[in-house]
């Protein structure tokens, strides 16, 4: 059942679209009574749905809390509307990162998520919870709960984009979006006790354990909680089911378009970038806890309008191993088994590495053998470095994703780069991460998804070239969708 409502999460769209109706819901929580909203939805077959919108589940993170782990929020008298949305989390979607690591439907509709992220403020940390209000004759007692993660790159987003009532009231589930810290005040780390980081992943950390305590309220099963993400999202799942800090607060996992084992999963050089900043806005002192005091006085305009770029296919600001929430590396954790105590369902669709051959690519003559071997050097160069033999797997690389039988098309040498992207920042690192998973036991699900779309902003989907793994230990089920 969790399986196919993961896959419906394509159905849910942005805004509420509909006019809200005049009754208001009113539920009791551990830290007080919250006052919703009934929402109808335009269709026939779905049943209105009950939102809870900007209800807190930390306290506000500013002055000296900044760079900090969330604690619980305050209690409150009376009753708490909760019927807009609560701000949110500072940050700067036209000077954050490179455009290859935002997702697509972000970049060509940065006009609509502007009007998403235009109330911003530090005090950020609050979720927004949809409830079906039709009991469903296959499900009648405490609903299972879906938690979805935002995506982005770890430097933009909020739980605010995604309506979550068609999911809600289509699955006969309550789902559950958030805010949670990003860019520099999510992830600033000064390798130290000075800045820890990891305040984002702590933040989602805060929101399900509020939601383990507080969800039976809203009629749901706290012994049912699904978290699931795509992308940047997908990593933050993936890193939760790795962390002793969420062990006990899901029980399952779906990661979509992502995994710990991405490139750009873990910041693997935060000092670099913290001290990046810090010479930006005038903190740059070499005693690190100083260092944080002077970026704790400066406003969180002046800290996210810094232009700190990372390295290509690598982010600046992400979660970091810290020994602590995140213990070792992931593929390390992975190796271990310690902490894979969840059921995961995780997954590619067809071509997703068209995000960075856009740059190559002439839409009229496709990618020049010139630009083929371009790109597959700085894929090596970016990701690799310089390491003895560089020459060997730069040519193994070109060997592998050219099709002789058409080498000379560039339409041709358009598809297997975007192949190549694919596979390597997708497709190998979902599958070893269900490969490891499953070998201790758990169960795992592994889905490929394709959909041949025809759009006028971009050609046809093409054939990524993903190749059909199938482990013993990994259900791997292929869905094939058509127009």
């Amino acid at each position: 059942h969790w399986l196919t409502l993961g896959l419906l999460i394509s159905i849910c769209s942005t805004g509420t679209g509909a006019a809200c109706q005049n009754y208001h819901p009113t539920v009791n929580t551990q830290y007080g009574k919250l006052r919703g909203v009934r929402v109808p939805l335009p269709s026939e077959i779905l049943g209105p749905v009950d939102q809870y919108l900007g209800v807190p589940y930390a306290a506000s993170p500013v002055g000296e809390k900044r760079f900090m782990p969330p604690e619980p929020p305050s209690s409150w008298s009376g009753i708490k509307n909760a019927t807009h949305f609560a701000p949110v989390c500072p940050q700067n979607i036209h000077n954050a990162v490179p455009e290859i690591m935002m997702p697509i439907w972000f970049t060509f509709n940065l006009d609509i998520v502007t009007t998403y992220i235009q109330d911003q403020h530090e005090d950020c940390l609050y979720l927004n919870i949809y409830v079906p209000t039709e009991d469903d004759i296959r499900d009648t007692g405490a609903k299972p709960v879906m938690v979805y993660i935002h995506g982005g790159s770890y430097m933009e987003g909020t739980g605010n984009m995604i309506d979550g009532s068609v999911l809600a009231s289509y699955g006969n589930v309550i789902v559950i979006t958030l805010n949670y810290r990003v860019g520099v005040l999510g992830f600033l780390s000064t390798g130290d006790q000075a800045a820890k980081g990891n305040y984002g992943l702590l933040d989602q950390i805060q929101a399900l354990r509020w939601i383990s305590e507080n969800i039976g309220f809203f009629g749901g099963d706290s012994n049912r909680i699904t978290v699931f993400g795509s992308g940047i999202g997908a990593s933050c799942v993936s890193l939760l089911t790795l962390s002793h800090h969420s062990e006990g607060l899901f029980h399952r996992a779906i990661i979509q378009s992502g995994s710990a084992l991405s490139s750009w999963a873990v910041n693997y050089q935060p000092v670099k970038y913290t001290r990046l900043l810090a010479e930006k806005v005038g903190c740059n002192v070499l005693d690190t806890l100083d260092m944080v005091d002077c970026l704790r006085k400066k406003s969180s305009r002046e800290l996210v309008e810094q232009d700190i770029q990372p390295a290509r296919y690598h982010v600046a600001f992400g979660p970091v191993i810290d020994g602590d929430v995140i213990p070792d590396d992931p593929e390390i954790l992975m190796e271990q088994g310690e902490f894979l105590n969840y059921d995961i369902m995780l997954g590619v669709n067809q071509g997703e590495g068209l995000r960075f051959v856009e740059n190559v690519v002439d839409s009229e003559d496709g990618v020049s053998g010139n630009d083929f071997d371009f790109s597959v050097s700085d894929f090596v160069d970016s990701l690799y470095g310089y390491p003895e033999g560089k020459d060997t797997l730069r040519e193994t690389i070109k060997f592998m994703y050219t099709d002789w039988a058409d080498r000379d098309n560039p339409e041709t040498r358009r598809k297997t780069l975007v192949a190549l992207f694919t596979d390597h920042q997708w497709v190998e690192p979902s599958v070893v991460t269900a490969d490891l998973h499953a070998r201790y036991g758990s169960p795992t699900y592994f889905y490929a998804f394709y959909h041949h779309c025809q759009s006028l902003m971009k050609p046809a989907c093409m054939c990524a070239w993903l190749s059909a793994f199938l482990y013993t230990s990994v259900c791997m089920c292929v869905f094939v969708c058509a127009c």
